[in-house]
């Protein structure tokens, strides 16, 4: 059960750039009705099953924190639909996923957690990866602006780490993910209305079925996807998860391959392969202190 728990949601999240295409809005707006629409339905989980379950000395410090996670959450998501505009719903997907090294990174820099070796050989492979996700500036590479996709890929990358850094501090006294979610989902809903009203990208015009599928991103990846990996992955062996973790942007790629005519050129195909081998190597590790994530 709990193996497909985590095939079912890891598939699900797969589907989360997919629906943001699908959606033709403008990034500010898919990460704001993303949230806004899962909102309601995470805190009516809160309210039936996890509220019994919150440790009554449950600081206003670790709900603070998850608040801030939440928020760099929302700069994530704004950050990522802007590279899925420019290099496409694969490739972004694909470069999010290196937030498995930031954290490792982090865990160094701020807890003195000396970094494994796979991290330290997986880093460069990555790099390398990316350089060629980027095209080379080849005329063949897909993407309105391969390179600033590229650049803003990493950037998810990056503030997906912080997000999942400060997200697991503020869980540590909880046994089940409702609280901690519902809050940080309210603090990524802050984050993209704000930066959305504050840059004029922010449409809050009802339409259809661009809201079908906002909805439908907010109800799978938002909630389903994200609770059934939250509860699977800190219970399979660190192996198995680091194995699964790749199964979201290969499916991703697949699915864009498929169905928006997202076909890399080699270079970019063989940066791909290169920046999964790279996430792999430290990804066992990084599962094993359940900081590892895939992207949503």
């Amino acid at each position: 059960m709990t193996h497909l728990a985590a095939i079912v949601g890891i598939l699900i999240i797969s589907f989360s750039a997919i629906l943001v295409r699908l959606a033709e809005v403008s990034p500010d707006t898919a990460a704001f009705f993303r949230t806004l629409y899962a909102l309601p339905v995470l805190l009516l989980l809160w309210l039936l099953f996890g509220r019994s379950s919150k440790s009554p000395g449950r600081s206003k410090k670790l709900q603070a924190m998850a608040l801030l996670a939440g928020i760099f959450l929302g700069l994530d998501l704004v950050i990522w639909h802007r590279a899925i505009e420019w290099i496409g719903a694969g490739l972004a997907t694909v470069l999010g996923n290196t937030q498995v090294i930031f954290v490792g990174f982090a865990a160094w820099l701020l807890h003195g957690e000396r970094p494994r070796r796979s991290m330290l050989v997986g880093l460069p492979i990555a790099f390398v990866g990316m350089v060629l996700v980027s095209g080379l500036g080849r005329p063949d590479a897909y993407g309105e602006n391969p390179l600033l996709g590229t650049f803003l890929g990493l950037l998810t990358g990056i503030t997906y780490a912080i997000f999942l850094l400060l997200y697991r501090h503020s869980t540590r006294d909880e046994s089940t993910p409702f609280g901690s979610f519902s809050v940080a989902t309210m603090g990524a809903f802050l984050a993209s209305a704000a930066v959305g009203g504050l840059g004029g990208h922010l449409d809050l015009a009802w339409s259809w079925p661009a809201h079908g599928w906002l909805i439908a991103l907010a109800l799978g990846s938002q909630v389903a996807g994200w609770l059934l990996i939250g509860y699977a992955l800190p219970r399979l062996p660190a192996v198995e998860t680091s194995i699964l973790l790749l199964l979201q942007p290969m499916a991703t790629v697949l699915w864009a391959l498929l169905l928006f005519g997202e076909d890399l050129s080699v270079v970019q195909w063989l940066g791909v392969g290169l920046v999964l081998t790279g996430v792999a190597l430290p990804s066992a590790g990084s599962a094993l202190r359940g900081t590892s994530r895939p992207v949503d």
